[in-house]
């Protein structure tokens, strides 16, 4: 007889060690270098949270330390059932990475525009006549995900990787970008050097509406300056709070760009983040943690909005490509919760 589903307190206290884990990850991005590096894996897990892809990185390169997987970094990672559905099953002995999933609940009112009017229907409440219905996220409960490494069986299918030739920018970024740039009522103008535009590669002007970029550099230094001056347009209009902290806005747009770049297979090793700390501890009353996860999933949501609206081939998004995201994460339980849950067996670990 399955086990009774696990206590409130249980999951209250796994959800307290993914918070303790997360913010061990994040303080340990203090260089500019692991910076890079966390958000070229973001951009490669860009369809989790900042905080999942981090959690997913740090369990995952914790694993590999152990000899329990045989590659340092997650190519691909889906949850128990969403594996079974794809005809893969994870491998004996194979722990699943924790990851924060989220609970939502079913609201209704008869007049939506009234915020006040909104209110939880119970489990099995129906709404009433005339009742507008929507769905909220009210929390989030620990769930579990495993990298392919961690499964055998029938081969996961995969898009090409787009590649570059030194020096180029790969093939519509820079038309798509400009597109993007005049949506947003914003003239794009050439530079002949940095000289013309105070020692910047690019500049955003948001009094003449204009994106100036330098016209001596290659083809994707250009494109990563259009994507970090559009960064600028979509995240620091003036008159917002990040006016006020010019490092972190400078971070925030370099970050997007380097996001955007890896995206598309780019070469970021010359990309330079300033050092976090350095700008994190400069904001009143936040932790450089706190800088830092506010920070990472506004830079992760401002690129996959760019992402999304590119008609560019772009590298995989960590979920298998089939994958239905429908089907949820595995949920924290017991084993003997999960009568229907096939014996992981022994197989060879396909990458």
């Amino acid at each position: 007889m399955p086990a009774n589903p696990p206590s409130r307190d249980i999951r209250d206290a796994k959800l307290a060690e993914l918070h303790e884990r997360l913010t061990a990850s994040v303080e340990a991005l203090v260089t500019g270098d692991e910076w890079r590096q966390a958000l070229e894996f973001a951009a490669r897990f860009r369809a989790r949270s900042f905080n999942n892809a981090i959690l997913i990185w740090s369990q995952h390169g914790a694993a590999f330390d152990r000899g329990l997987v045989p590659m340092p970094a997650p190519s691909f990672v889906a949850g128990f059932r969403q594996w079974q559905t794809l005809d893969r099953r994870v491998l004996a002995g194979q722990k699943g990475y924790m990851i924060f999933a989220p609970v939502t609940a079913r609201f209704a009112s008869s007049a939506p525009v009234d915020q006040a009017s909104w209110r939880k229907l119970g489990r099995n409440e129906r709404p009433r006549a005339g009742d507008v219905v929507r769905s909220r996220m009210t929390g989030t409960r620990p769930a579990y995900v495993w990298d392919v490494s961690q499964t055998d069986g029938a081969p996961i299918p995969a898009r090409p990787t787009p590649t570059l030739l030194t020096g180029e920018a790969p093939a519509g970024l820079w038309d798509g970008l400009a597109t993007l740039i005049h949506e947003a009522k914003f003239s794009l103008l050439d530079s002949p050097d940095a000289t013309t535009i105070g020692g910047a590669n690019g500049i955003s002007n948001f009094e003449s509406r204009t994106v100036s970029v330098r016209a001596d550099m290659d083809a994707a230094a250009r494109a990563k300056t259009l994507v970090h001056e559009l960064a600028h347009i979509r995240m620091h209009e003036p008159d917002t709070d990040t006016r006020a902290h010019r490092g972190i806005a400078e971070v925030e747009a370099e970050s997007v760009a380097l996001m955007v770049g890896a995206a598309h297979g780019m070469d970021t090793s010359g990309y330079t983040i300033p050092y976090v700390s350095s700008w994190a501890t400069s904001v009143p009353g936040k932790t450089v943690a706190e800088v830092v996860q506010a920070t990472g999933e506004r830079v992760r949501r401002t690129a996959v909005s760019i992402l999304d609206q590119l008609p560019t081939a772009q590298i995989e998004t960590g979920d298998p490509l089939v994958l239905d995201r429908a089907t949820p994460a595995r949920p924290l339980m017991t084993a003997a919760a999960a009568p229907n849950r096939p014996v992981a067996r022994p197989g060879i670990r396909s990458l």
